[in-house]
């Protein structure tokens, strides 16, 4: 199969759910006998330097990056509020990306052109113009929920307002795009439902975010009653969920038990938090390996309240036999089961609850960790979700040269 990846950001370094995705599933097809080309935007929000790669980063054929300016500009946000454009997706046109698309497509002869999200639905069109390719689109999240849900948890009714209007127009464009795609790579068997239920008709698959397992070992050697939080301190849903869990949770945790410790890392951790100083709280700021920070720690929380897809930190701390303290809609997306698995709690004195019976009782940290890891391996080793996600592009590849032939 020869593949070509259209990425809305470079997916790499490997320190957020996206690009973790997409490395992951990239090199498990490739190692599967795949070919992929990756053409990438190079965003001036996670600009990479590709002359910077490390040597292992060596499993794409070729790797093709358009430099595309997509910061938030306040004339232009402003401007959108008189056009029918959904300026989260107006963000990622580029008249140079089009025009490096167009040569990539005319320089090989692909069987599967892959979208990582809906930000890339814009070429749809451009592709089936240049290319007899499948189209795929793996939508790493149902993108319109994600802000509803944002929207729903804002009390500034200014800000409401506006969220509300631009989450308006990207739902309309994300329904009216639904059915543009060949085929659909839901994240999760929830989203893939929830896209059927809102009118979505082609074939799908659920591809959820795997691991390769091999990486991760599991740290016995813990710092006693540490509990950490992970993630990109600049995601909405990450920075609402860790100011709730502060200011809520942590208090009635920290009253119970003083000895305990909360560690925080992330990516983009602002001036004023990484200055925090209060009770057996530490900010990490980023940290070289989410992995090993992770392993080092008793139990992790994973306080979301509005986000969409799957956590790919909750299926890692899994791998590494973690006990996970998590809110339900936090652990959507995974079959999790609670209390087996993984601990749920929704409100301030639950999860607080929960956190101080599992910080003091080892045998049930210790059982629920290596439930997980049993989880872990079942559902989520890439080995397995690639050789499906194959297998099914082989189908449609001979279903489609068959109906091609036959007329």
């Amino acid at each position: 199969m020869k593949i070509l990846q259209l990425c809305k950001k470079f997916p790499f370094p490997l320190k957020d759910g996206e690009s973790i995705a997409v490395t992951y599933l990239t090199r498990a097809l490739v190692d599967l006998g795949c070919e992929v080309t990756l053409l990438s935007m190079n965003t001036s929000k996670h600009y990479l330097d590709v002359n910077e790669l490390p040597a292992d980063f060596n499993h794409y054929k070729q790797i093709y990056t358009v430099d595309v300016d997509n910061r938030l500009k306040v004339g232009d946000a402003f401007a959108n509020l008189f056009s029918d454009k959904s300026y989260h997706v107006s963000r990622f046109e580029s008249k140079e990306f089009a025009e490096k698309l167009i040569e990539t497509l005319q320089s090989d002869d692909f069987d599967v052109v892959q979208l990582e999200t809906l930000y890339l639905s814009p070429y749809i069109d451009l592709i089936k113009q240049h290319s007899d390719a499948i189209v795929t689109m793996r939508s790493h999240n149902i993108e319109f929920e994600i802000w509803e849900r944002i929207s729903q948890g804002t009390g500034f009714l200014p800000k409401k307002l506006y969220l509300n209007h631009l989450t308006k127009k990207l739902k309309k464009y994300e329904l009216e795009k639904l059915n543009d795609y060949d085929y659909l790579l839901a994240i999760s068997q929830r989203d893939l439902d929830q896209f059927k239920k809102l009118g979505y008709k082609n074939g799908a698959m659920a591809t959820p975010i795997g691991l390769q397992l091999d990486n991760y070992k599991i740290n016995q050697q813990t710092v006693n009653k540490s509990i950490c939080f992970i993630g990109a301190m600049d995601w909405i849903p990450n920075a609402e969920g860790f100011n709730w869990f502060l200011e809520k949770v942590w208090p009635l945790v920290h009253k119970a038990n003083p000895e305990a410790q909360f560690h925080v890392a992330g990516r983009n951790t602002p001036p004023d938090l990484l200055a925090l100083k209060s009770d057996n709280v530490f900010i990490h700021g980023e940290v070289d390996d989410a992995i090993e920070f992770i392993g080092n720690h008793d139990l992790m929380v994973v306080p979301l309240f509005s986000g969409s897809g799957m956590r790919v930190k909750i299926i890692e701390a899994m791998a590494l036999e973690k006990c996970i303290v998590s809110t339900s809609l936090g652990a959507e997306g995974i079959n999790v089961t609670d209390g087996a698995n993984i601990s749920l709690a929704d409100d301030a004195e639950t999860f607080a609850a929960q956190i101080l019976a599992l910080i003091d009782d080892h045998d049930k940290r210790k059982q629920i960790g290596e439930n997980a890891r049993r989880f872990v391996m079942e559902y989520y080793d890439q080995k397995h979700i690639a050789l499906a996600l194959v297998e099914k592009y082989k189908y449609i590849k001979e279903k489609s040269y068959y109906k091609r032939h036959k007329s």
